[in-house]
Formats: structure tokens, sequence, C-alpha cells
């Protein structure tokens, strides 16, 4: 091994010894509130941090350097513009939230429909959060096989392994700390490349010429391709704006009032973060002909970096994809051991027992992670599939539980059952089985069937059985939501 991976290493040792220190040293939990919601002590301004740190984190960090690298600024639609539009809907939708006041997004379901619909609504959630935990294994699994020149499935296993010992040791409240310790360390990351890609690339007026060259006069359009990235935001910014972890963010607040602040604040500090990471990637057209294995960043790191700052920089980006992991396993483990355990299974369990039951949940959702990990490695495929699931299946019945009184219980299940089943045909065509699609697969047309195809099954259906007026009025008005006539 070179000098620059014994210094990385030796760094991120470091760094994975603090981080336990500090998650050993926080006091420890004695209930369920208090592993996954860190009591609802925490101000504000860190959960928001933390909130960010979930989502700018492994794809961000990486991935879209890739796409900006390719694409140029219209690459900041595929995560970007699919961000903006979940947080500004969480902002309208987030003092209802944490005014209902459950732990979980199927307990919320539970007092809104029926123990059915949330059943449902869990499979659905522990799917999205296993294949969220696999796409940041395989961002990190790529990395540092690209850096440490590893094999891919032991680079993955390590890290996701660090992610492991500290989510299982130290629950939400461990995930809190080291979210903020690793978005500033992502912040300084992606300023210092974003210099040095600057610098070594020759600006952007150098990077138009390469465009205009390469036959890329749309690289510095950012309405290129707004047909097939507008699916980004249908599927991804609708899967994004229900996801589980963010909702439990939202439940951790102090007060409802600290919700909204939580989500604007956000909402303006997304900006310039996505901004800054597309630029990079544009910029690197400077400096490669095509993009290297293992991604631009790892390779750029390694090429134009000094050794003391790249090794700094790689620790920093593992952090950016530690953050994002470690809230799916945390809200995956979550889901697990209070909505599915707890309520099905070992109603009568003590709270002490329940924290264990969320270590050992913590434990088998970083597993099944990996291990999808290790049989598909597109960081895009894995996150459509799971958008998918979750957008077709749960944004119609979640959204609508808080502003229309005719929605009922049989409705929400069906919508649900009939996401599970569009969304598992569609990953069966993805995976190469030959069955007939009258959409093209990862397409608007398809994100676009399968939510209008939810919410029509979903009035109508409301329509057609018998209303619950006394149960969807009492939730309505306790979430403090404008009701639909």
């Amino acid at each position: 091994m070179n000098q620059l991976q014994n210094i990385s290493i030796v760094l991120l040792a470091a760094y994975f010894i603090a981080i336990l220190f500090i998650v050993l040293r926080s006091k420890a939990s004695k209930n369920t509130e208090d592993y996954f919601l860190a009591g609802r002590q925490l101000p504000f301004w860190a959960l928001s941090i933390t909130f960010i740190a979930s989502w700018w984190g492994g794809g961000s960090a990486i991935d879209l350097v890739d796409h900006g690298f390719n694409q140029g600024i219209s690459s900041f639609w595929i995560y970007g513009m699919p961000v903006l539009f979940s947080t500004f809907l969480m902002f309208l939708f987030s003092k209802g939230i944490r005014k209902i006041g459950t732990i979980t997004q199927p307990q919320l379901m539970e007092e809104r429909y029926d123990r059915k619909v949330a059943l449902l609504l869990s499979i659905l959630i522990l799917i999205f959060m296993i294949l969220g935990v696999a796409t940041q294994a395989v961002v990190i699994g790529r990395f540092f096989q690209s850096f440490f020149d590893v094999d891919y499935k032991v680079a993955a296993l390590i890290g996701t392994l660090i992610v492991l010992v500290y989510s299982f040791f130290g629950g939400f409240k461990g995930v809190v700390v080291t979210d903020i310790i690793q978005f500033v360390f992502l912040l300084i990351a992606a300023i210092a490349l974003f210099a040095f890609a600057y610098h070594h690339s020759g600006g952007f007026e150098k990077v138009h010429e390469i465009a205009i060259k390469s036959d890329k006069p749309e690289f510095f359009s950012f309405f290129h391709n707004i047909s097939g990235n507008f699916v980004f935001i249908i599927t991804f910014g609708c899967s994004w704006m229900i996801q589980a972890n963010i909702w439990q963010r939202i439940s951790a607040t102090k007060i409802p009032d600290d919700a909204k602040k939580m989500m604007s604040l956000s909402f303006f500090v997304f900006i310039p973060l996505y901004l800054i990471v597309t630029l990079t990637g544009m910029l690197t057209v400077g400096l490669y002909d095509t993009v290297p294995e293992g991604g631009i960043v790892a390779a750029f790191i390694v090429d134009y970096m000094p050794m003391g700052m790249a090794a700094l920089l790689f620790v920093g980006l593992c952090s950016a994809i530690m953050s994002t992991m470690d809230s799916m396993v945390n809200t995956g483990a979550l889901v697990l051991s209070v909505d599915i355990i707890k309520s099905r299974i070992l109603p009568n369990a003590k709270s002490s027992q329940m924290v264990w039951i969320g270590k050992l949940s913590t434990l088998v959702i970083a597993i099944l992670g990996l291990l999808i990990a290790l049989e598909i490695r597109s960081i895009l495929r894995i996150a459509w599939i799971g958008s998918d699931f979750l957008a077709t299946g749960a944004f119609v019945p979640l959204i609508l539980a808080f502003i229309w009184k005719r929605g009922n219980s049989t409705a929400a299940a069906c919508s649900i059952v009939f996401g599970l089943l569009f969304s598992t045909y569609n990953l069966l065509v993805a995976l190469g089985v030959k069955l007939p699609t009258p959409w093209e697969i990862a397409s608007v047309q398809q994100a676009a069937v399968g939510m209008i195809g939810s919410a029509i099954i979903f009035v109508l259906i409301s329509y057609l059985t018998q209303s619950e007026p006394e149960k969807a009025k009492a939730f309505i008005e306790k979430a403090g939501m404008v009701e639909l006539d």
C-alpha cells in the first residue's frame, strides 16, 4: 500500500474510534423513545443538520459528481430538485406530523386507518430502508475499492460494519451526534473538491470550450432533457417526502413549531449544497475523458490533491456516505422492532427488552442491505427500485390521511397493495424477466401510471366502501390540518 492509503487508514481508524467513544459516553437509552427519538430533547437545528446529512450523503457526494461530468448542470434534477420538492412538501405537513405524536409512520397510519394498513406500510418501509442501506453500501464499497485497490465485497463489508457498530450502540442519539460531525467533514470536503477542481480544470470558460468541442452544447442548459429528468421529481420526490427516517426526525422535535423550522432551514441549505456538487462534476470534464472506474471523486483525490488533504477528504467523504447509511439502518430497525416485533409478536415486551430488540433489528437491517449490495452494484438502479415502491404504495394514503376525511382503511390497504404489486412487477422487468410492459421502465410514464393508479384506487374505494368519519375527523383535527371537502 502507498503512503496516502496508509495515512487514510490511520485517519479513518482514528475517526471511527472517536465516534465510538462519543456514542459510548452518551447516556444509555432506557426505552424505545430514547433509543429511536433521543427522548424528543434535541434542538431543531441539530435535527436539521442530521436531516441534511441524511440526504446530502453518499449519493450526492459521490454519484452526483459523476452525473455532473456526464450530463452537465441538468444533473441537478437527479438529486437536488427531488430533495427541494420533498422538503417543501414536508414543510407543509411537518407541524401536523409532530402534533400526532407517534414514534413511527405505521403507528400514525394505525391511528388514522387500522392495524392492517399499518402492517402493509411497515413492509413498504422495510423494503425501502433495506434498499437504501444497500445503495450506500454500494457507494462506500466502490469508493473503498477504488481508493485502496481492494475487492469490492471486502470494501462494502468494512464500510457497513463501521456504520453498524456505532448505530448498534448509540441508537438515534448516536446517529444525530455522528451526523453533525459527518456534515462538517463533508462540507469541508465538498468546498475543497470544488476549489481544486476549479483550479486544475481552468475554470468554467475552459469547461465550456471542451463541452462545445465534445458536441455537448446542452452541457450548461439547466432544462436539458426536462421530460427525462422530471421522472426523478415524481418518483424520488414523492417517495423521499414520506421517507420514514425523515418523519422520524420530525417526530423527534421538541414542539410542532420546531418541525417547521427544521424543514425551512434545510430547504435553503440544500440549494447551495447540491449545486456545488453538480458544478464540481462539471469542472472535472477538463480533467478526465471518461468517468474513471470507481468514480471521479476517488480518482480526483488521488490524482490532484496534496497527500495530507487527500487523506482528510477521504475520511470526510466516507463520513458522508455513513451519515446516509446510519439513518436508513436506524429507521429500518425502528419499524422492524416497534411496528412488527412489538406490535405483532411481543406486545408485552418491557422497555429494557425493546432497547435490545432495537439493537438486534439494527443488525438485521444492516446485514440485509449489505447482501443486496453484494449482488446489485448500480447506485441509481437500487435507489430507483426503492423509491418506486414507496412512492407508488404509500404516498397517496399517507398524504390524504391528513387532509381528506372520506379516505378510509379499506382504500388505504388496497392502494398500498397496488403499489406493492405494481413496483414488484417493474422490479422483475428491470431484473430481466420477460413480462409485457406498456410503459418504459424508470420513465415518467411508469411513475405517472403508478401514482395515478394508486390515487384512483384510493378515491374510488373510499367512495364505494363505508367511511370512518369520526376517526378521520379526530385525526385531522389533532394534526391541525385543513380538511378537503
